[in-house]
């Protein structure tokens, strides 16, 4: 009875509200002391910090910042892209010409041409010309908003969020890096001291979307979302849709970090006591020229090393034939069936399927899968490429249903790996595929059925 009285007592004292009342009070005596031993001399810069953290931690203001934030980022990276990665593209284009006329200058075989230039050649450079120019944006964009002090108030505010679904309020800072690779936001995970929480942050990180999936999000979005629209508007419409998925996901991170904090990782969330840094004055160049020569680069880097063998493979398994069938249509009619009743098709999941060492390469493997040689077409505009999806009988539904599916999705291979080292466990490793893949799925299907009643495809 003595111990059953104590553990009562003490649960009675463990409570948010005192341990919230323990900080306040521990932070207003430091002040307090430092009013009375130190003498500051810059009063307007400290009272200018006070005043900013007034409206970015707002209750009523904070988040609809955070949001403007994330939009404004997204359409610069939406705007300033589309150019150069149509320049890159020519470039490229242009260079296989000369690649070609050489091949049928030395008399090389058509196999070799084909595996070396259709499927090498084309299913690297689509990586860099869709992936550099937004990387070269997002990239030092969220690293000026990270040196100016920026971040730390988006991880204060978001800490209410997570307390309330059982997680810790230090996931908002690996769910941020999650927007650059999950593989590094993984390993960022280590900042959460209690190893339940920083289970949470691991199972459910991939639902931000990496770099991987922004081209495929932005290019679908643009295409069936944004294709009515022209100009400014089609950017606009287009950073609006990419919004609303970014958005969706955080959703399924708070909906999936409470279920699993009920369920296999109960808990009660651990005390996040973060002092806020100054507001910084950003090193523009040193900020720009190092999240470019840095993140950039090892991310297209770690990319094109994926994509290239991958746009091998494809070539070559779309060229080989067992009678009258390539190996890619046989795993293509397989998965077909499977493919419709979510909304999409065999092309798809197997794009999926061959993209999961790294999701830059699944929108490439799809186009490739979807010509007879297997090859990657020279795609001269956005126009072009819809041509491609609308002759595969595609509507708005089925690109919605492959943006859910790719931000759902299992993660990436280097990503599954990092998981792996740093859980030790097969188990919790599995069930990090399998809680993705099974929303992957049950969600485009509710949407592609809906959708059917409703009378929309």
């Amino acid at each position: 009875m003595e111990i059953q009285k104590i553990y009562t007592e003490a649960q009675a004292l463990s409570n948010p509200q005192l341990r919230d009342d323990i900080v306040q009070q521990l932070y207003s005596r430091s002040k307090q002391l430092c009013n009375e031993a130190v003498q500051l001399t810059k009063e307007e810069g400290d009272k200018r910090t006070e005043k900013l953290d007034a409206v970015f931690t707002s209750p009523l203001w904070g988040f609809p910042i955070m949001i403007i934030m994330l939009g404004a980022i997204f359409y610069l990276t939406i705007a300033g892209a589309n150019i150069p990665s149509s320049k890159l593209g020519e470039f490229f284009g242009f260079l296989e010409k000369y690649l070609t006329s050489f091949f049928h200058f030395v008399h090389a075989p058509d196999w070799l041409h084909g595996v070396l230039v259709l499927g090498l050649y084309r299913g690297s450079t689509w990586v860099i010309s869709v992936m550099l120019p937004p990387m070269a944006i997002f990239f030092p964009t969220f690293a000026l908003l990270e040196n100016y002090g920026y971040l730390p108030r988006v991880a204060f505010n978001m800490d209410r969020l997570f307390k309330n679904v059982g997680a810790h309020g230090k996931q908002s800072l690996t769910m941020a890096m999650g927007f650059g690779c999950n593989a590094a936001a993984v390993m960022s995970s280590r900042i959460i001291e209690s190893p339940r929480e920083r289970m949470l942050a691991i199972l459910t990180n991939n639902f931000v979307p990496c770099n991987g999936r922004w081209g495929t999000l932005i290019v679908l979005s643009s295409l069936f979302m944004a294709g009515s629209f022209t100009g400014g508007l089609k950017s606009l419409v287009t950073t609006a849709m990419v919004v609303g998925i970014v958005l969706f996901g955080i959703l399924v991170t708070f909906f999936v970090s409470w279920v699993l904090s009920k369920t296999a990782l109960k808990g009660v969330p651990t005390h996040y006591t973060l002092e806020l840094p100054p507001y910084r004055r950003p090193k523009f160049f040193d900020t720009i020229i190092r999240s470019s020569l840095t993140k950039s680069w090892l991310v297209l880097v770690r990319a094109v090393k994926v994509a290239a063998p991958a746009a091998v493979l494809t070539w070559i398994i779309a060229n080989i034939y067992i009678g009258d069938q390539s190996i890619l249509m046989y795993a293509v009619n397989f998965l077909d069936p499977f493919g419709k009743s979510l909304g999409l098709d065999g092309y798809i999941l197997l794009a999926f399927i061959l993209g999961l060492p790294a999701n830059e390469i699944v929108l490439p493997i799809l186009l490739m899968g979807y010509l007879s040689t297997g090859s990657l077409t020279e795609v001269d505009s956005l126009v072009d490429l819809k041509k491609i999806f609308i002759e595969h009988n595609w509507t708005w539904v089925t690109a919605l249903n492959m943006m859910l599916f790719s931000l759902l999705h299992y993660p990436c291979g280097t990503t599954l790996l990092n998981i792996y080292k740093e859980t030790k466990s097969k188990k919790w490793t599995f069930y990090s595929f399998l809680i993705p893949t099974a929303l992957a799925i049950i969600i485009p299907f509710i949407v592609y059925q809906t959708a059917k009643l409703l009378g929309w495809v």
